[in-house]
């Protein structure tokens, strides 16, 4: 696994790319959960949420 991405001549973390795809995926998400109207079954959607990309941020985190 990379440490450091080099995009551009910035080098970036690769922690910082894999919280950039969990917010990604987590907007995807979100917007599924409204569209199909699922935040009526959890008892508090932004905890939900925060725990939905903390799930996303480790399983990118141990994929990438």
């Amino acid at each position: 696994m990379r440490q450091v991405v080099d995009l551009e001549g910035v080098l970036v973390s690769a922690f910082v790319i894999n919280l950039f795809l969990a917010l990604v995926t987590l907007a995807a998400l979100r917007w599924v959960f409204s569209w199909l109207n699922l935040w009526r079954f959890v008892w508090d959607p932004p905890l939900a949420q925060f725990g939905l990309l903390i799930c996303l941020l480790g399983l990118y985190t141990l994929i990438l």
